[in-house]
This record gives structure tokens, C-alpha cells and sequence, in this order.
């Protein structure tokens, strides 16, 4: 029984390196076997696990947010929601010089939903305020850039303040030396730097994104009352 404890790298790359090693420099005799187990042995079970089990999830997801718009164009955009936050987390991650670990997919695992959620309450935002101008006899370019404005505007202040709480919550598990800091730490990294760049997305980005895709459905005459703030009816409005 040999025992390790692996510091400054990540468990997976050194422990696929020294099975390379071992198979090069070291000859067994007949009758033994090397097995490697531990940490190591749990983490490639809970890889399998979500190896299998994130997927199904991701088209679960899928299958609601077309449910919830009713069009792949729109859930198309609040699933690009989730690689704007994965860059913050792993910039984060790679400042902090913490390696990929089971934590750490757990972290971006909840960093996922969060920038899928702001996405869905964005897109929302902007549908009513489309759906005002719609209501009201104006369906224009401009009346869609009007209203990508009126949306992120109303949009900001509960964004900034989910995003301050999150901080606020965050940040003392990122400055924490207690027990169970070894695994917090990896676990809220990814998240608090997410949030960040989802930020940008949900404000900028994707409000931008939708307008294209608005207009781009008004010259073919696909343009519709989504209803969402009202339940409302299913016009669709021509050019």
C-alpha cells in the first residue's frame, strides 16, 4: 500500500502520468496488480456519474425553455447564457490556481443554472416590453430597439442587486480558513466569477442578440405576441 498526497496540480493529469511511468519502468510479476484508489477512485465515479446524468439534465432544460418561449431561437439565446458566465469562473479559477476537481464541477454545475435563470427573467423582461409596443400598433425596428431598451433598463436593478447578494454571500467562503474551506472554496470560485461575466451578457450582449432576432422574425413576418406578461393571444405580426 502506497499512499500520496497530490499538492499544485490536479489529481486526474497525475495520476493518468504515472500510470504511463509505471507501465514504462515498472514490470509486475505474475500474479500482482496496481490499482489506483482513494480520492482518486471517487472522483472517476462521481465523472461517470455526471457524465451520464448532465446531459439528460442539459435536454430536460432545453425542452422547458422551448416549452417556456415557444421558439429555438430564444432558448437558443438563454443557453448562451452559459458559456458568457463559464469564462468568468474559469478566469477566476485560473487566478486562484485552483485545478479541475469534483468541487470545482459542482460550482460551475450551479453557475450553469444561475446564468440560465437571469437569462430566462431577461428575455421575459424585453418579450413584455415587446409586447406593449405590439399591443399598441407599433411594430417597427424601431419599436424593437425601444423596447430591447425599456427591458434591460428595467432589468438593471434587480440584475445588480442578484448579483451584489451573490457577492456579498460569496465572498467570505472565497476569504474563509475554517474546516470545510478546502472544499467551499473550489465549490463557490467558479460562481463568484460567473457572475460576473454573466453580468455582462444579461445586460449587453443578450439584449442585443434578441433585438437581431426580433427584427430578423419581422421581415419574415414571424414576429408574435408572446404573451408571457399577460397570457395572452398568439398573433403574429407581418411586416
Amino acid at each position: 500500500l502506497v499512499m500520496l498526497n497530490v499538492r499544485d496540480r490536479d489529481m486526474g493529469s497525475f495520476v493518468d502520468e504515472a500510470k504511463e511511468v509505471l507501465a514504462s519502468r515498472l514490470d509486475l510479476p505474475d500474479g500482482y496488480s496496481l490499482n489506483w484508489s482513494g480520492q482518486y477512485e471517487n472522483q472517476i465515479r462521481a465523472k461517470k456519474r455526471l457524465s451520464t446524468l448532465l446531459p439528460v439534465v442539459l435536454l430536460i432544460i432545453l425542452l422547458l425553455l422551448f416549452i417556456t418561449f415557444r421558439s429555438i431561437g430564444e432558448t437558443l439565446l438563454v443557453v448562451l447564457s452559459i458559456p458568457f458566465a463559464l469564462v468568468g469562473g474559469v478566469i477566476l479559477q485560473w487566478i486562484l490556481g485552483y485545478n479541475f476537481s469534483v468541487a470545482v464541477w459542482v460550482g460551475y454545475i450551479a453557475l450553469s443554472g444561475i446564468a440560465i435563470e437571469t437569462g430566462v427573467v431577461m428575455l421575459i423582461y424585453l418579450n413584455e416590453a415587446l409586447d406593449r409596443h405590439i399591443t399598441a400598433g407599433q411594430v417597427t425596428k424601431n419599436a424593437i430597439l425601444q423596447a430591447a431598451m425599456e427591458g434591460s433598463v428595467l432589468r438593471l436593478r434587480p440584475k445588480l442587486m442578484t448579483v451584489a447578494t451573490s457577492l456579498i454571500g460569496l465572498l467570505p467562503i472565497m476569504w474563509s480558513t475554517g474546516t470545510g474551506s478546502d472544499v467551499m472554496k473550489p465549490i463557490a470560485t467558479p460562481v463568484v466569477g460567473g457572475i460576473v461575466t454573466s453580468l455582462i451578457l444579461i445586460l449587453i450582449v443578450l439584449p442585443v442578440l434578441w433585438s437581431l432576432l426580433k427584427e430578423w422574425e419581422h421581415r419574415r413576418g414571424r414576429l408574435r405576441y408572446s404573451g408571457m406578461g399577460h397570457g395572452g393571444e398568439e398573433n403574429v405580426i407581418g411586416t
